[in-house]
């Protein structure tokens, strides 16, 4: 029998051997033939020697995540939602399934991210089995990496969490190959003893819009799993106390993780502004250094103008949406053209402009978070270096006004929490109340759920926030994606247009609303390499 020592190998080429750990399959060892005698394969369990070995695996760890999350591939399950819309036709299908609620087991997108979700979740096990056996001079930076390492597992497996509810909770290094899926608690209970642990190792400030977490990253997030652990599908209405304590911290606390509200919404879209105060959680892009952004830019504009077509803004949303400076930064209404018809980013000088009501191809609005202000220019490539939020300061804000609602335990402070989101809509200063704006009665839980709806517009957040609280098909049921007045247009063969009554979504619904097509179905072929997570 021919075995690799994998001790003397990783002692030797630790570089070389921790990409090759990085990038293997989900619980595919076997392809690194380690052992002729597969039953007793075993990955060993190597401390770190130095402080640059756990760096560099934990940097692999952050590539690996960086990798699943780059795309829209990662956010489909967000389609679901009734702020987001797809082509019609095109090229388009996955998303569409999910914008039509009918979601195939050959859906490449869900496929594609649980490979790519697990790949960093497997990356971050490596760090942490073989950091359990270090111990560094420089104890505080060994604290830091290993914390970064369980916030990235325990964020991946809410994200992994919110698509299909149950899912495997892979911790190791070795292979189980009778590994199940973990009941929904058991999920959570992974997930929170995950960031408890980050929150406890992360220092209170990091870098700027926290591309790299701190413990009041992980204490946010612990707040959005008690908001899910409350909603559906387990329904334990105690952790809405848990959540409104833990947004309450961060917001106690937020000078020292370095948090706040940027004052203009306009600005947390930009290339220059989008590393900011506000970012929680930052995904950080950098085209030259072949790590660009792909969720945003062309993806978001009409093929009319050389876009990719992929994510449209829903007609009916859109027009619900209350008009101010909020919506504004969220939307664009037309589109600027030069003198030779392109779209241009030089739109004091434009030629023309074309409302979305006159696009030829598909008339929807046009997410300015998605495509970025025109002036920057990244509608015109694949790939750009704007950052991506994970999670928003104002993600915190209205988690402790909702869940004090929630958990009846409301204070002037969650009204306040509410009220700086609602005056930064407005345009006024977030920190100066301001009678015409502010709230001080009514279901603060209502009103802040009716908030996030219009603060997160496509952000892909408005589905999961739909499930939590049983309102799918109250939200997409019906006509309540339907038009209500807006003007479309409809060309001829030969060019000549007719306005017409646009009266159905682009993409109608397919599938069930009910609760049993909340969560999507694992892939297909990881079911029939792992029988048990058939059930």
């Amino acid at each position: 029998m021919k075995t690799i020592n994998l001790k003397k190998s990783l002692r030797v080429y630790p570089m070389v051997m921790v990409a090759l750990l990085l990038g293997m399959s989900f619980f595919g060892c076997s392809e690194l033939e380690l052992d002729e005698d597969p039953g007793r394969s075993q990955l060993a369990v190597l401390p770190y020697e130095s402080l640059a070995e756990l760096e560099l695996a934990v940097t692999g760890t952050y590539n690996r995540m960086w990798a699943a999350l780059r795309m829209t591939t990662a956010w489909v399950s967000g389609w679901g939602g009734d702020d987001l819309t797809t082509h019609r036709a095109s090229n388009k299908a996955d998303f569409r399934e999910y914008d039509q609620r009918a979601v195939t087991l050959g859906n490449a997108r869900t496929r594609n991210t649980w490979s790519g979700v697990y790949r960093a979740i497997r990356a971050a096990n490596t760090v942490l089995v073989n950091a359990a056996e270090t111990n560094l001079t420089d104890r505080a930076a060994q604290d830091r990496l290993v914390g970064e390492a369980h916030f990235i597992r325990g964020y991946l497996f809410l994200h992994m969490a919110r698509i299909h509810g149950r899912i495997p909770l892979v911790l190791g290094i070795v292979p189980d190959f009778e590994i199940g899926l973990a009941s929904q608690e058991e999920v959570y209970r992974q997930i929170e003893s995950d960031l408890l642990m980050a929150e406890s190792l992360l220092p209170a400030s990091s870098t700027l819009g926290a591309t790299r977490p701190n413990s009041g990253s992980a204490r946010a997030m612990l707040a959005r799993l008690y908001m899910h652990w409350a909603g559906y599908p387990l329904k334990d209405a105690s952790k809405y106390t848990q959540a409104a304590s833990s947004a309450k911290q961060v917001i106690d606390n937020a000078a020292s993780h370095g948090f706040a509200l940027v004052p203009d919404m306009n600005t947390l879209y930009t290339l220059a502004g989008s590393q900011n105060e506000e970012g929680v959680f930052t995904l950080a892009h950098c085209q030259p250094c072949g790590l660009g952004n792909r969720k945003t830019g062309k993806l978001g504009l009409p093929g009319d103008f050389g876009g990719w077509q992929e994510s449209f803004a829903e007609i009916r949303f859109f027009e619900d949406f209350p008009e101010g400076p909020r919506k504004d930064a969220t939307y664009h209404r037309e589109i600027p053209l030069d003198a030779n018809g392109r779209v241009t980013p030089d739109v004091a000088n434009a030629a023309s402009f074309v409302p979305w009501t006159e696009f030829k191809d598909q008339q929807n609005p046009v997410f300015k978070k998605i495509t970025g202000p025109f002036e920057d220019n990244i509608f015109n490539g694949f790939q750009n270096s704007r950052s991506d939020y994970i999670m928003r300061y104002a993600e915190v804000l209205l988690t402790y006004a909702e869940a004090s609602g929630r958990a009846g335990s409301v204070s002037a402070d969650a009204w306040e929490a509410l009220n700086k989101v609602r005056r930064r809509a407005e345009g006024l200063p977030v920190d100066t109340p301001d009678p015409s704006v502010d709230l001080t009665e009514g279901d603060i839980a209502e009103l802040a759920f009716t908030e996030r709806k219009w603060e997160f517009a496509g952000e892909y957040l408005r589905w999961h926030d739909l499930v939590r609280m049983e309102r799918v098909e109250q939200a997409l049921g019906g006509t309540a994606r339907n038009p209500q007045v807006s003007i479309g247009t409809v060309f001829d063969a030969a060019g000549n247009a007719t306005a017409t009554p646009l009266t159905v979504p682009s993409n109608p619904i397919l599938g069930s609303l009910k609760t049993d097509n909340y969560f999507h179905p694992l892939p297909p072929d990881e079911v029939a390499q792992l029988p048990n997570l058939g059930g």
